[in-house]
C-alpha cells in the first residue's frame, strides 16, 4: 500500500514537472502578404518532430496568431499555409522555457506548385496533377496570370503561351474563340469544371460565350496534354483542361474592379466574402456586367456573370459547398470571307453586316443563358479513407439568329433563331482508400442524364404581318404571327408552345450515360506509378415531332459500351524526373453521328472511335531553372467528321446536273460527312522557366508537331434538306491536319522593377498552319505569323486590409496582319491574285489587330 502511494505521488509529481515544461512556451506573430497586407484565416501548424505531437491555430481578422502551451526544446517544424499561396516553413525550431517566439510569416509568392492549397472542396474529384509526381505533360496557369492576361478577352487568352495549344476565332465575336490541343479541336479535348464534365453531350463542343465568367471565378486552369490524370470515363484525345473555381473564401473581404478596352469595352465586377462565421457557414458572391462594340464591325455584345458559393463545415469529417454560376449574354457574330474582300475592306470587315429594311444591321446573333449548380460533399471517413461526391445540374436556353426564307411559301426574308435548349443532370462520386503508406486506391461512378430541345422560331418578321412555312408532316402550310425574344434572360419563359411557331425542325435528343472508374497509385522513394481503368455505357435516342406522324417520331434506343485504360510511371532523383505513360480509349460516337440526316435513321458506320496514346518526358526543377521536355504519339481511328459550306456555281453543276431548284441552288448549304477517317499526331514539346535573379522571370515554350490524315475516307454529300446527293471515296494519306499551328514557339519575360510594379512581354511565332479540311482538296497551308504582347502591373497597399491594383495590356503591339483560319483551298487560275502565296479568293478569317485593355481593382 505504501509502495502504491509512493508510486502515485511520484507519478503526480512527474506529471506536474512535464506539464510545466509543455505549457511555458509559445509562438506568436502576424501573417502578411508580400504587399504588407495582413492575412486572415491562414493556418499555422506546429509539429514536435521527435514525438509527432501537433498544435495548430489560425490567424485572426488582423492576421495575428498565438499558439501556446508548447514544450520547451524541440525540434519543431512550423508550417504557415493559405489558399493559393506558397507555404512558409520553419524547420529545426527550438524553444526556451517560458519563451514567446515572435514570427512574422510573409507569403512571398502565389503557389503554382502547392495545388492542394487551391483545391479546398471536391478533393477526390478534381484531378489536379502535381508537377513532379504525376507522369503526364502538364501546364498550370495561376489566378494571377488569368487576371493579368485575359483582360477583355475569353479565358482561352490565358492559355496561348502553352506548348501544343493554338487559339483562334476571336474575330468572330465575344466568346467565339476556339482552341486546339496537339491538333485536336475542343470537341476532342475534355473540359472539366471542379470535376464536372462540361463538353456538350451531343457533340462534345464547348462555347466560351457560355463560360465568360470563368476568367472571374477561376482559381487556376490546368492543361493536361495527352492522356491526362482524370479518373472519369472521358476520352481526352488532345488533352484535359481543368478549371478550378474559387471556393467559398474563409477570409472576410471583397473587391470592386473595372476593366475598359478597345471598341468601347467596359466591364465592372463586385465581389464579397463573409468569411467563416460562427455558425460554420461562409458565403462568397460576385456579380459582373460587361458590354462592348466588338473588334470586328457589327459584333456588339453584352452580358452578365454571377457567382454564389456557400460553404458549411458540418464538423471535422464533413464539408459541404454549394456553387451556382452563370453568364447570360448576347453577341453579334462575324464569319469567314474571301481574302480579297478583307484586303480591300480591312480586317474588321464582317460579311454578316448588311442593309435590312433600310438600316445597316448584323442579322447573325447568338444569345444564351446556361446556369450551372453543383453541390460538393467531402466526407473524411477515417484517417485512411474519404468520399467526395458532387451533384450537378445545368438548365440552358438560347440559340443563334440568322436570316431565313421559306422558299415556296414565304420567299421574303425574316429573322429566326435555331434554338438549342437543354437540361443536364449528373452525379460523380469517388471513394479513396489508403491501402498502405505507399499504395492508394480509388473507385467511383459517373452518371449523366441529358435532354436537348431543337427547333426554329421567328425573332423578327421584318415588317411582315405573318410568316408562312411548311414541312411538318402532320400539317400543311402554317402561318405564325408570333415573335420570340433574343434576350437571354427571357429565353427560358419565352418559348413557342405549338407547332405553328416551330419552323424547319422540331426534335429532342436524349442521352443517358453511366460510367465506372478505378485507379491504383503507388509511390515510394522517388518512384511513382498509376493505373486507371473505366467502363461506360451510353444510350442515345431522339424524338422527332416534325418529320414523323404523331406517335411515330420516337427512335430506337442505341446502346454503346466504351472503355479506357491508361497507366504511367515516373522516377525522380534529386532535381531530375523521367516519366512515361500509355493509354487506349474506345469512345462512343456522338449523338449527331449516330442518327443520320437529322432523322431517326441510325448510321451503321458510326462505331466506337479508337484512340491510342503514347508519351515520354523529362522534367528538371531547381530554385533558378525549370524545364519540361516530352514526346508523344496519338493515333485516332474510325473517326467521323463533318463540315459544311455554301454551294458555289461549280457545286451546283456537280451535285445538281439537272439544275432542279428544289435540290440545290447557289448559296444553299452543303453538308459533308466523312467516315473511316484516321489521324496520326506525333510531336515534341518543351517549356521552361528561368529565375536568374530576384524579381526577373524568363519563360519559353516550343512545340513541333507532325499531324496527318491516313488512309481513305468515305464522304456523303447532302443538301439543306439532308437529302443525299452523292457518295465519294477520297484518299487522305499524308494530308495535313488543319485548324492549328503544327510548329509554334514563344518567349516571355517579367521583371519586377520595384515592389508592387512589374512589366511583362510575350512573343509567339506560328508555323505550319493549315486551314480546315475542305470537301474535295487538301488543307490549305497558311502564312507564318508572329505576335508581340506586353503589359504592366502596379499594386499599391493603402492599408493593412486595402490595396489598389492597376493593369494595362497591349496585344499584337505591331498590328500584324495575319490569317488565323481558313476553310477552303481554291484551285488557282490564270487570273488568280495572291497574298503571301495564298490565292485571295480563298475563304479565311483574319486575326485581331492591335488591341488594348486596362483595369483597376480595389480590394477591401
Amino acid at each position: 500500500m505504501k509502495k502504491s502511494l509512493l508510486f502515485f505521488a511520484l507519478a503526480v509529481g512527474s506529471y506536474g514537472t512535464i506539464h510545466a515544461q509543455t505549457t511555458t512556451s509559445s509562438v506568436t506573430g502576424i501573417v502578411k502578404q508580400s504587399t504588407g497586407q495582413t492575412t486572415t484565416g491562414a493556418t499555422i501548424k506546429i509539429t514536435h518532430q521527435s514525438s509527432g505531437a501537433t498544435f495548430s491555430g489560425s490567424a485572426d481578422s488582423n492576421g495575428r496568431f498565438n499558439i501556446a502551451n508548447l514544450q520547451e526544446g524541440g525540434p519543431y517544424k512550423i508550417e504557415v499555409t493559405y489558399i493559393g499561396q506558397k507555404p512558409v516553413v520553419y524547420d529545426n525550431v527550438f524553444l526556451k522555457a517560458g519563451e514567446a517566439l515572435q514570427l512574422d510569416p510573409v507569403f512571398a509568392e502565389s503557389s503554382e506548385t502547392n495545388l492542394g492549397e487551391v483545391v479546398v472542396v471536391g478533393r477526390g474529384l478534381i484531378d489536379i496533377a502535381e508537377d513532379r509526381k504525376t507522369p503526364i505533360a502538364v501546364s498550370t496557369i495561376s489566378k494571377q496570370i488569368i487576371e493579368e492576361k485575359v483582360g477583355a478577352m475569353d479565358i482561352t487568352a490565358s492559355m496561348v503561351n502553352t506548348p501544343g495549344v493554338y487559339v483562334s476565332g476571336q474575330s468572330k465575336g465575344f466568346g467565339e474563340s476556339s482552341m486546339t490541343t496537339r491538333g485536336f479541336d475542343q470537341s476532342n479535348t475534355a473540359f472539366l469544371l471542379n470535376g464536372q464534365p462540361i463538353n456538350g453531350m451531343d457533340n462534345g463542343r464547348v462555347f466560351w460565350s457560355n463560360w465568360s465568367g470563368l476568367s472571374d471565378i477561376a482559381s487556376l486552369v490546368q492543361i493536361q496534354r495527352g492522356l491526362g490524370s482524370s479518373k472519369l470515363a472521358i476520352s481526352s484525345v488532345g488533352g484535359t483542361i481543368n478549371f478550378v473555381t474559387k471556393s467559398t473564401d474563409m477570409q472576410q473581404g471583397g473587391f470592386v474592379k473595372t476593366t475598359i478596352g478597345n471598341d468601347m469595352f467596359v466591364k465592372s465586377t463586385i465581389a464579397y466574402n463573409t468569411g467563416l462565421m460562427k455558425s460554420g457557414f461562409a458565403v462568397s458572391a460576385m456579380v459582373t456586367g460587361w458590354q462592348g462594340n466588338g473588334y470586328t464591325k457589327g459584333t456588339e455584345g453584352a452580358g452578365q456573370n454571377y457567382f454564389l458559393s456557400v460553404g458549411y463545415k458540418v464538423n471535422e469529417k464533413h464539408n459541404l459547398n454549394l456553387m451556382v454560376t452563370g453568364a447570360p449574354q448576347w453577341h453579334n457574330q462575324a464569319f469567314n470571307a474571301s481574302l480579297s474582300t478583307f484586303l480591300k475592306e480591312g480586317r474588321k470587315f464582317n460579311p454578316n453586316v448588311g442593309i435590312v429594311n433600310g438600316v445597316e444591321r448584323n442579322v447573325r446573333k447568338n444569345y444564351y443563358h446556361k446556369p450551372v449548380a453543383n453541390l460538393n460533399w467531402d466526407w473524411t471517413i477515417d484517417d485512411k479513407s474519404s468520399l467526395s461526391t458532387v451533384l450537378y445540374a445545368s438548365v440552358a436556353s438560347g440559340g443563334g439568329q440568322s436570316s431565313r426564307t421559306e422558299r415556296d411559301v414565304n420567299p421574303t426574308p425574316f429573322l429566326a433563331s435555331q434554338v438549342n435548349n437543354h437540361q443536364w443532370y449528373g452525379v460523380v462520386s469517388n471513394y479513396n482508400r489508403k491501402l498502405s503508406d505507399n499504395l492508394n486506391f480509388n473507385v467511383g461512378f459517373d452518371l449523366r442524364d441529358y435532354k436537348g430541345e431543337h427547333y426554329i422560331q421567328v425573332t423578327d418578321k421584318l415588317g411582315q404581318e405573318t410568316i408562312s412555312h411548311k414541312g411538318n408532316v402532320n400539317y400543311g402550310t402554317m402561318t405564325t404571327s408570333n415573335t420570340y425574344s433574343t434576350n437571354p434572360w427571357k429565353s427560358f419563359g419565352d418559348k413557342p408552345k405549338n407547332a405553328e411557331d416551330r419552323l424547319g425542325w422540331d426534335y429532342e435528343q436524349m442521352i443517358r450515360y453511366a460510367g465506372l472508374f478505378g485507379q491504383l497509385e503507388y509511390a515510394k522513394d522517388g518512384f511513382s506509378a498509376f493505373f486507371q481503368g473505366s467502363l461506360s455505357g451510353q444510350q442515345n435516342s431522339r424524338q422527332d415531332y416534325y418529320l414523323y406522324k404523331v406517335g411515330e417520331g420516337k427512335s430506337k434506343d442505341v446502346n454503346n459500351l466504351g472503355y479506357n485504360v491508361k497507366g504511367g510511371a515516373s522516377y525522380t532523383l534529386g532535381n531530375h524526373t523521367i516519366f512515361g505513360n500509355a493509354g487506349l480509349y474506345s469512345r462512343q460516337p456522338f449523338q449527331n453521328n449516330i442518327f443520320m440526316n437529322y432523322r431517326n435513321d441510325v448510321n451503321a458506320e458510326a462505331r466506337n472511335e479508337e484512340i491510342i496514346g503514347l508519351e515520354a518526358g523529362y522534367k528538371f526543377a531547381s530554385e533558378y531553372f525549370d524545364v519540361n521536355v516530352n514526346a508523344y504519339k496519338t493515333t485516332w481511328a474510325h473517326r467521323v467528321t463533318g463540315s459544311s459550306k455554301n454551294a458555289t456555281a461549280k457545286d451546283v453543276a456537280k451535285y445538281n446536273p439537272t439544275n432542279d431548284p428544289s435540290i440545290l441552288v447557289e448559296g444553299d448549304y452543303l453538308y459533308f460527312s466523312n467516315y473511316g477517317v484516321k489521324q496520326d499526331h506525333k510531336g515534341i514539346e518543351l517549356d521552361f522557366v528561368a529565375r536568374p535573379f530576384r524579381g526577373f522571370e524568363l519563360k519559353g515554350f516550343a512545340s513541333i508537331g507532325d499531324w496527318k490524315y491516313d488512309g481513305s475516307a468515305t464522304t456523303i454529300v447532302r443538301n439543306e434538306k439532308r437529302e443525299e446527293l452523292t457518295i465519294e471515296k477520297r484518299d487522305l494519306t499524308g494530308v495535313k491536319v488543319g485548324e492549328a499551328s503544327q510548329t509554334s514557339f514563344g518567349l516571355g519575360a517579367k521583371y519586377r522593377i520595384v515592389k508592387g510594379f512589374s512589366i511583362d512581354a510575350d512573343y509567339r511565332r506560328y508555323e505550319d498552319l493549315y486551314g480546315s479540311l475542305p470537301a474535295n482538296t487538301p488543307t490549305l497551308k497558311l502564312p507564318n505569323y508572329e505576335l508581340f504582347d506586353a503589359g504592366l502591373s502596379y499594386r499599391l497597399v493603402v492599408s493593412p486590409k486595402n490595396s489598389m491594383s492597376f493593369r494595362v495590356n497591349v496585344n499584337n503591339i505591331f498590328d500584324t496582319l495575319y490569317i488565323s483560319e481558313a476553310n477552303s483551298n481554291v484551285d488557282p487560275t490564270a487570273g488568280s491574285q495572291y497574298w503571301k502565296g495564298i490565292d485571295t479568293s480563298n475563304s479565311v478569317l483574319m486575326g485581331w489587330g492591335r488591341t488594348w485593355n486596362a483595369s483597376v481593382k480595389f480590394t477591401f
